[in-house]
């Protein structure tokens, strides 16, 4: 199923969780935190938002950093995304 989000959304595949501390303890899955960095998958076309022109500033593939409640979370064909407006993406890690 292909996903194409409207207006300022940004459709985006959360990146590993850390099953491991940098010190080798392992966690538990209730212990892991959320991710808060992630693949765009999809990109919305912009546009006239809210009376604001709004041009898109990620692109399908960017990783990016973005806030720790942003977005609704789905499951499509048994991957979890979250689609998000792109304000609140917080950067581009290059």
């Amino acid at each position: 199923m292909k996903i194409v989000p409207l207006f300022d959304r940004v459709v985006v595949e959360a990146t590993e969780l850390e099953e491991k501390t940098k010190s080798g303890i392992v966690l538990l899955a209730k212990d892991q935190e959320k991710p808060q960095m992630a693949k765009v998958v999809a990109v919305g076309p912009g546009g006239l938002v809210d009376g604001k022109d709004v041009k898109m500033q990620v692109k399908v593939g960017d990783v990016v950093l973005y806030s720790r409640y942003a977005g609704s979370e789905f499951k499509i064909d048994g991957k979890e995304v979250t689609i998000m407006r792109q304000n609140d993406i917080l950067a581009i890690v290059k």
